[in-house]
């Protein structure tokens, strides 16, 4: 590549001028290429510990004058002929021009420009994104490519220099951190290390200290651990590496594929050393703990953020902390934590104005809303570009938002019409006449609570009614000192407020604020309704659970003993199902989702619901219980730090894994009496998953002692269940609903009541050291384990699903299983445009979650085929490929493949030799073959007429199924029974029981594509030429056999020409032909209608369908240009060598054996139609030669080929990178 020109003042140390002229010098960097001995060694160390561009660009050209002592770079190549062509458009282009030049300062200029001139040219048509990464950092991607060959589409992220410790001693290298890898290469005196580790097989990142290693990464992953230390920055380099992990677990989770940002803000330059990617992942991280600490939806993007103060009225300071910007919010966050946080929406602000600064108050900022605060903020650093980003914001704001301010969410909700509002008998518990509210429309406009209870006095309860209106008039008076609604400022004292209880009217207006629900709310105007509207009347295997959990939710509460609630709890759960499909529906939503229609109308409930599963329990609901698995994890952990003694001790009775998850998934609810669950959510969408953990902890910790005397998990359920049902809200103005579990209580000594503030109280003054930082620490390193622990559960489930039969041992498909599914990762990573990097669908049965396509196989069938058969493996591969997609998809599963791979290593000689068989027959054809595969059809149609009346009554049975399954749909009934299921899987199971009568005879050109398969796959083998010999004499054998019996049979021959018009023959005397065949005969005769490299004029194996319209496959040209390709490539490897023309068969070994064509002479480009050949033949034949039954009966291990597999799979390298350029230099 050209390069801008840069002085060189000592242009020989470490270099050899190879080429020189009276203007240009070609030099290579002294030790590569062939030999180089020590100096080699010392260059090849230093350029790795200095990370010198030598090492990606070995060769260089200068430009110097005669005179002058200074050299210029102008070129730079990894390889001889790159820098050759440089070099020759120099001498071709330059050196004349510069003859003419007096001055030798005009000739360095001229150059110059002249360089600068064709970079500017190369750079013209270069996308603007390819101009983000500096120089220095393009460099290295280029190096990181080079070393362990990478393709483009891998993007590098980062590289530090850092110790890489092999044993005990440390090698000093550089570590190359992409989006997919780990990378990490050391080159000293000769000795490389070169390594490369998937993120998603990373199960543990840690960053620890000790003796042995002095502040160090460690990583570990299924089959190995990794020690780095002595980086510059550990702390940067494990953030991001914590980062990149994190989106692999992702994608193993539910598939996404890591996208760049693009609409991320470019710097004014380009960074010193940082790339775009660090950017937008730095960008990332940094949005998504804004959105976690303000609570704003997913999509909020912060733009800055600047140190300021803020003046507090409530205590009349001013409180240092971080102003943070972003497209719709203003937000404030103290550097104590409790002090102050403050959420400005910009859709309230009313007026940004710059207040006069003072000595007290230098560069203040006056922010009004529309709830008449006004927000005071100084000792900005740049205020006028402050005031002029929110400005910008503004004008992108909405004028006009529905619903105002929280604290306006009793009128711009609750009142609606009159007729909104559901019928009288309908508040009182009757159920609602169908034609009054239609299933579709959201009825519930208030608070299911409301409707139930009633406006009974609070005056009527006495002390409880009293302690209730003190919470009201302390929550009143906080809203006047501290604000209402979105804009509040949230304190300690507003904590304080929520632990002691959110008085039952204020509950559902706080949920709304402190979970961030609000935000979406009124930004979604509609949305809801909407939903409901798409979602009414789809059926789906969500809603079917839905309808099967509705009676289950809270059934001992009133509002859920009515069609209204019933209805209302329906339409939330479905709208969410239908918003996101992902999750769908989960166990324990309908518990969480009843609760949230108490306290707020159908819509409040549904943003609620959101928040909860999207924002404050992430990856609670989704199938796997993914983030309840990882806070129960955090639980565990938690245990053995705060009550070690009683964590062994629950570990060997395994309770924790059976209470954390009721516990967690349902926030208390399903396990606690409702009027105590209740005040656990307040505290949950005020401080996160942290209260949940402190209560939990503070749980175990009441009961050690009797836990610690349990002898079994059941009496420790018991304990804990009995414990659970007593704590008790005496605050509680409800009615008491009965708790299902109080048959856990029912014992002759019920434990004492324990107050859930008590209990509250308690978990704050022992636990309270848990920080929300901590927390997210802990969720990665768990999600980790527990991602990676699911993944084993996978394989597992898997290999168990294969049948018994196949005949690999579980170790052996295990590993099938983790080289088949990282097969299919690589077109996740670089194949977006593949039909195989389709998005995984994780609610898919394992089985088939995994696929991969056409080109995967092949790679994967040349590395694992027990057959080696050297240029005609891709075509071998391409025809198993399509034998085992059975659905045409162009995809296969993990099962299709292990049976292909099955068929090849296991079985007896008949097993292998069936398998080697069907590879010619269809459907394992081309798509230009399908014609010719049709055409055959009508020379056999005895052999397929029994597969045919299969097919038939399979598809009028489907048929059949679904018209019953339309008919049970529009009852409203569930989706047919399994025994349709079971019957397709029974016929499946009968269709595979054949014999080798069952396979159907194999036509000339079949034939000779078989022979030709068997003449490449003996090319590698140490008994080749008696292979040869041996094949040669079974192939002439059977041409024999098959013109004897096609003249036992009294056929008339047939031959198919592929000649020049002129050389027809009339055809030969016989009985009248049926019409199909005749129409047939043109196209057969059509050498274009036979175009392609095994052309099939067979039947079809009884386990697979007939190759019809639309069949998939790749052409590849004329039997006889691939034959000629094949030969040419065979001819330089083979000692011994066939030739198989489309019209003959010659056999040729090298005794000079006679060659045997069929037992007579024919013209050549001839293809006798009507000679066919059983399979029972062929086996026969075979059989006579022992060096080819040894050749099919030998064991090939395939364990070693898994392990070659792997090591290509991580580029483990074994010779230097110098070797490696000379050789190809």
């Amino acid at each position: 590549m050209w390069l801008a020109p840069e002085e060189v003042l000592v242009a020989n140390a470490l270099w050899v001028t190879e080429r020189a002229n009276p203007f240009f010098v070609l030099q290579r960097r002294r030790g590569h290429g062939q030999g180089g001995g020590l100096t080699g060694l010392l260059v090849g160390t230093l350029d790795v510990v200095l990370d010198s561009s030598a090492r990606v660009a070995p060769y260089r050209i200068l430009h110097q004058t005669q005179d002058s002592q200074i050299y210029w770079t102008v070129a730079s190549g990894s390889s001889r002929k790159e820098i050759t062509k440089h070099w020759e458009w120099l001498e071709n282009n330059l050196l004349q021009t510069l003859s003419i030049f007096d001055s030798e300062e005009d000739i360095t200029t001229f150059v110059k420009g002249k360089i600068h001139g064709i970079i500017a040219e190369e750079n013209k048509n270069l996308q603007p994104q390819g101009d983000e990464d500096p120089g220095k950092f393009k460099e290295a991607e280029l190096k990181m490519r080079k070393q362990f060959g990478m393709p483009e589409g891998e993007k590098l992220v980062n590289y530090y220099s850092c110790s890489y410790w092999k044993g005990r001693v440390p090698r000093q290298g550089w570590l190359y951190l992409t989006v997919n890898h780990l990378c990490f290469y050391s080159f000293l005196l000769g000795k490389e290390v070169s390594l490369v580790v998937q993120w998603v097989d990373v199960t543990r990142l840690e960053k620890n200290a000790t003796l042995l290693f002095p502040e160090s990464i460690h990583v570990d992953t299924r089959d190995q651990e990794l020690f780095f230390s002595m980086f510059l920055n550990i702390g940067e380099t494990f953030k991001l590496m914590e980062q990149l992990a994190n989106l692999a677990m992702r994608q193993l989770l539910d598939s996404e594929r890591f996208l760049e940002d693009r609409a991320l803000p470019r710097p004014a330059q380009p960074l010193r050393n940082i790339s775009a990617l660090k950017r937008d992942l730095d960008a990332r991280a940094k949005n998504e703990s804004y959105r976690a600490t303000f609570r704003l939806p997913g999509d909020e993007r912060l733009d800055g953020h600047t140190s300021c103060t803020l003046w507090t009225p409530f205590s009349k300071l001013h409180i240092p902390g971080q102003m943070f910007i972003s497209t719709n919010y203003i937000c404030f966050a103290s550097k104590e934590e409790d002090a102050c946080h403050l959420i400005i929406p910009l859709r309230e602000v009313t007026i940004v104005e710059k207040a006069d600064s003072c000595s007290v108050l230098p560069s203040p900022l006056s922010i009004s809303t529309k709830s008449k605060m006004t927000f005071l903020f100084a000792n900005l650093k740049d205020r006028d570009f402050l005031v002029q980003r929110i400005s910008d914001f503004l004008q992108k704001t909405p004028s006009k938002q529905p619903g105002g301010s929280g604290s306006g969410r009793n009128s711009s909700i609750g009142d609606l019409a009159p007729e909104a509002l559901p019928a009288p008998q309908e508040a009182l518990g009757q159920p609602a006449s169908p034609t009054s509210h239609p299933q579709g429309a959201p009825t519930a406009s208030q608070s299911l609570l409301k409707l139930f209870q009633g406006n009974m006095p609070i005056e009527d309860l006495g002390a409880k009614g009293a302690k209730e209106k003190m919470k009201e008039e302390l929550w009143h008076i906080h809203f006047f000192e501290y604000g209402r609604g979105v804009c509040m400022y949230r304190t300690a004292r507003t904590r304080a407020l929520v632990l002691k209880g959110i008085p039952e009217s204020l509950r559902g207006e706080l949920w709304l604020l402190f979970s961030g629900a609000w935000n979406e709310m009124v930004t979604h105007p509609g949305y809801y309704a909407e939903l409901v509207e798409k979602s009414m009347g789809k059926y789906s295997l969500a809603t079917e659970e839905i309808e099967r959990d509705l009676h289950r939710s809270m059934p001992e509460h009133p509002a859920f003993q009515n069609e209204l609630g019933i209805a209302a709890l329906r339409r939330v759960l479905t709208a969410y199902a239908f918003r996101n499909p992902t999750i769908g529906y989960c166990q324990a939503m309908n518990i969480v989702t009843s609760v949230l229609l108490l306290y707020g109308s159908e819509e409040e409930a549904f943003w609620l619901l959101v928040a909860l599963c999207e924002r404050m329990l992430p990856d609670y609901y989704n199938n796997r219980v993914v983030g309840a698995l990882v806070d129960q994890g955090i639980f565990e952990e938690l245990t053995r730090d705060f009550l070690p003694q009683l964590s062994e001790k629950m570990q060997d009775l395994g309770v924790i894994a059976s209470i954390s998850l009721s516990w967690f998934l349902t926030l208390f609810l399903s396990v606690m009496p409702f009027e105590s669950a209740v005040v656990i959510v307040d505290c949950f969408f005020y401080e996160g998953i942290k209260v949940v953990l402190q209560v939990a902890l503070a749980i175990l910790d009441a009961n050690m002692e009797q836990l610690l005397s349990c002898s079994d998990e059941g009496e420790a359920m018991t304990v804990l269940g009995r414990y659970l049902d007593n704590v008790v809200n005496k605050q509680s103005v409800s009615p008491p609903v009965p708790h299902l579990h109080a048959l856990l209580t029912s014992g002759d000594d019920p434990p004492a009541e324990v107050d859930i503030f008590d209990l509250l109280k308690v978990s704050y003054e022992k636990f309270s050291s848990l920080r929300a930082y901590d927390i997210e620490q802990m969720r990665f390193k768990q999600r980790l384990k527990v991602i990676q622990s699911l993944e084993d559960t996978a394989k597992r489930s898997v290999v168990r699903a294969i049948p018994g039969d196949i005949g690999f041992s579980i170790e052996e498909l295990e590993d099938l299983y983790m080289v088949f599914k990282a097969k299919h990762l690589t077109s996740q990573y670089w194949g977006s445009g593949r039909p195989g990097a389709v998005r995984r669908d994780p609610s898919l049965p394992y089985l088939e979650q995994y696929r991969i396509d056409a080109s995967q196989f092949q790679e994967l069938f040349t590395r694992l085929a027990p057959w080696a058969c050297g240029a005609h493996t891709p075509v071998l591969a391409g025809r198993m490929f399509r034998l085992l997609d059975r659905n045409k998809d162009s995809l296969i599963t993990f099962k299709e493949f292990v049976t292909g791979m099955s068929g090849m290593y296991h079985g007896d000689l008949t097993d292998k030799l069936k398998v080697l068989y069907k590879l010619h027959l269809p459907p394992a054809l081309s798509s230009e073959e399908a014609e010719s595969a049709l055409e055959a059809t009508h020379y056999f149609t005895e052999d397929s007429s029994s597969e045919e009346a299969l097919r038939q009554e399979e598809r009028e049975g489907a048929a059949n199924e679904n018209i019953q399954e339309k008919r049970g749909e529009e009852k409203g009934n569930s989706p047919p029974e399994c025994r349709h299921y079971l019957q397709m899987w029974a016929k499946e199971k009968e269709v595979q029981k054949e014999t080798i009568k069952d396979l159907p005879k194999m036509n000339q050109e079949q034939f000779i594509e078989l022979c030709k398969t068997l003449y490449n796959m003996f090319s590698e083998d140490p008994k080749e030429q008696d292979l040869y010999h041996a094949i040669a004499t079974v192939a002439s054998l059977l041409l024999r056999i098959g013109e004897v019996g096609k003249r036992f049979l009294g056929q008339p021959c047939r031959k198919l020409r592929d000649t020049a018009p002129g050389e027809d023959e009339p055809p030969a005397p016989g009985p009248p032909q049926d019409p199909a065949r005749e129409i047939q005969s043109p196209a057969m005769g059509d050498p274009q209608a036979r175009a392609g490299g095994d052309t099939q004029l067979g039947n079809v194996p009884q386990e697979s369908q007939v190759v019809g319209e639309g069949g998939s496959g790749e052409g590849h040209g004329s039997p006889s240009q691939r034959l000629s390709d094949d030969e040419t490539k065979d001819d330089m490897s083979m000692s011994s060598y066939s030739v198989v023309s489309t019209g003959s068969l010659q056999c040729e070994d090298l005794a000079d054996d006679t060659v045997l064509v069929g037992g007579e002479a024919r013209s050549g480009g001839t293809v006798d139609a009507d000679w066919s050949i059983s399979f029972e033949q062929i086996l026969a034949s075979i059989l006579t030669e022992s060096v080819l039954v040894n050749f099919f009966e030998e064991r090939v291990d395939i364990g070693l080929k898994i392990k070659d597999q792997r090591k290509v799979e991580r580029q483990f390298s074994t010779s230097s990178d110098y070797e490696q350029s000379g050789v190809s230099g």
